[in-house]
């Protein structure tokens, strides 16, 4: 799941999250570690233009600060960068992060990247925005290098270039942490075919996802990778019972086999993993509504 409170935009944020803050961050975290949530995904925005202020409000958490933060009271759960905007920073610069990040938290780190899409965030730092996608290309190469194995990666691109330069802490993880892919154009999932370890679809309905599932798969196979992609969804709004209140219409409500049946078609569909959102009221209703899904729902779901 993706944490609440961390970012607010309009599009999914719940009314009570404006007064949350690391205490609530804390306490839901605990509770998708002790309820067995694969991970806990945190979003990354570095300055919000006033134009889009008002939608997406100015409220994004830093996600290496976040996860690092979160991954000092957990023990299990796995920590996602979803996502990451990458090209904004040289791939030397979030490679020490997150592989900080990996190590203190034992090996928990899941980096996802993404292209980005405010224009003013990439002018401010002095980044061709035009070209992001490009940037990212190269940038997911180079990450893949210097998130590796060697103390003392090489990497030589078009725009970045770097050896005999260390790096340690490594990542604990071995060859490498995995790199998932955000986004849902055709250039995300070309990228997340030819060059990711999984695929993070962003605004696919469920019944556009087996079109897309099938050109990753194609764009894969042509590229000579014969690792499968892990493939991700995120579903419907989820709701764990009778709720009394208005959901939305596309909220999946009401009795646990019912929402898990709903949820079992993602699979049928080749999708691997699903990432939810719970609607909620408050904090508590929240990890009431995970504890719920993880006791009636997710053993459905085998």
């Amino acid at each position: 799941m993706q944490l609440p409170v961390q970012s607010q935009s309009t599009l999914y944020a719940e009314s009570w999250e404006v007064a949350a803050g690391p205490a609530d961050l804390v306490e839901i975290a605990r509770a998708a570690d002790r309820h067995g949530f694969a991970y806990l995904a945190c979003c990354e925005h570095i300055a919000i233009p006033r134009r889009l202020a008002e939608a997406m409000s100015t409220v994004w958490y830093d996600p290496v600060a976040t996860l690092a933060h979160l991954a000092a009271v957990t023990e299990r759960v796995r920590l996602l960068s979803h996502v990451a905007v990458v090209g904004l920073k040289h791939p030397l610069v979030t490679a020490k992060q997150y592989a900080t990040l990996d190590h203190l938290s034992g090996g928990r780190l899941i980096l996802g990247v993404g292209a980005g899409h405010v224009r003013e965030e990439f002018e401010a730092l002095g980044v061709d925005f035009v070209r992001r996608g490009a940037v990212l290309d190269e940038t997911v190469d180079a990450l893949k290098a210097a998130l590796g194995s060697e103390e003392f990666p090489k990497f030589a691109g078009e725009r970045f270039a770097f050896e005999g330069l260390g790096q340690a802490p490594r990542p604990a993880q071995r060859p490498r942490p995995p790199i998932w892919v955000g986004g849902s154009s055709p250039a995300a999932v070309r990228r997340a075919a030819e060059r990711a370890d999984g695929w993070l679809p962003q605004g696919d309905r469920r019944e556009q996802l087996p079109g897309q599932i099938a050109k990753l798969r194609a764009a894969r196979e042509a590229a000579g990778i014969e690792e499968p992609a892990v493939i991700g969804a995120i579903v419907e709004p989820v709701y764990v019972g009778g709720p009394g209140w208005e959901v939305g219409r596309r909220t999946l409500s009401g009795e646990p086999e019912r929402i898990a049946a709903s949820l079992r078609e993602y699979a049928a569909m080749g999708v691997h993993q699903i990432q939810v959102r719970f609607r909620s009221r408050s904090r508590g209703e929240l990890t009431d509504q995970m504890a719920a899904f993880a006791a009636d729902v997710a053993p459905h779901l085998q």
